[in-house]
Order: structure tokens, then sequence, then C-alpha cells
């Protein structure tokens, strides 16, 4: 049976915590043996996410928590990353390479987590995401204009 390591923690909002749960999440990655790309790819997402819910999600206020569980196996990796806030609606955040928007940073963190991830997944009203990426993904797919 394929070893998986786990991660379950709750963490006060704030990014100090934050990065030092990416980074125990990344250590795991290593454990397993991932590639730098994929550690590359998950080290972005996660930052993001856990970012999002600290600052979006539960507005940076420390009495709110945010949840991580992480799930590290031999063949693919998942989190979990759940906040305390109100929630958003993803699809309304607007496209960042749109005309209208290319100049607003917002938005842009969510569109490089489907580019990097092999599956994103917003539940609980938007409080929630879940990622997963597969040991040595072809993501993100880059097109050469040449």
């Amino acid at each position: 049976m394929p070893e998986v390591s786990q991660i379950r923690v709750a963490i006060p909002s704030d990014t100090t915590e934050g990065l030092a749960v990416q980074e125990q999440i990344v250590t795991l990655m290593e454990k397993h043996e991932y590639s730098m790309r994929d550690i590359f790819a998950m080290r972005l997402s996660l930052e993001e996410a856990i970012t999002n819910a600290i600052r979006h999600g539960n507005g940076s206020d420390v009495a709110k928590l945010v949840t991580v569980h992480a799930d590290v196996g031999d063949e693919m990796m998942r989190v979990e990353v759940e906040d305390q806030g109100e929630g958003f609606i993803p699809e309304d955040v607007p496209d960042p390479t749109a005309d209208d928007f290319i100049d607003r940073p917002c938005g842009r963190g969510l569109m490089l987590m489907r580019a990097y991830l092999n599956f994103v997944e917003y539940t609980n009203g938007g409080r929630k995401i879940t990622m997963e990426r597969q040991r040595n993904s072809e993501l993100p797919i880059v097109e050469d204009d040449d």
C-alpha cells in the first residue's frame, strides 16, 4: 500500500503561520521525492490559496482560523484550505487577462492555480478550495508563439 503523509492544522489568520504550513507541505513533497517542477507549482498554489484565505476570506482577523488539510502520496497530492469568511463566487472574479482588467492585480492567483493544478474546486460558498496535483504533471502547458 502506498504511503500517504498528512498534515491537519488550523492556524490563525497570519501570513507567517501560513508560510510555515506551506513549508511543512513542501517538506512532505520532498520526502516523497516530487520534482522541483511539482514543488514550484504547489508552493505557488499554496501561497495563493493560504494568503487568499487569510487576507480576503478572513480579512486578516487573527481570531478567525484557516484550516489546511494536506495528503501527500507517491502519485498525487491533495490540499484543502478553508477560511471562516463570508465566501465568494469564483466565477464572479474578473478575468485578469481581459482588456478592462489587465492593469488590476485581482484574479491572477486564481488563474495561476488553475494553470498549475490538475484539479481545483471551490465549495462551501467559496470558503474552501480543494487542489490536486499529480506527480510529474505536464502543467502548466505553455504555448510558444514561435
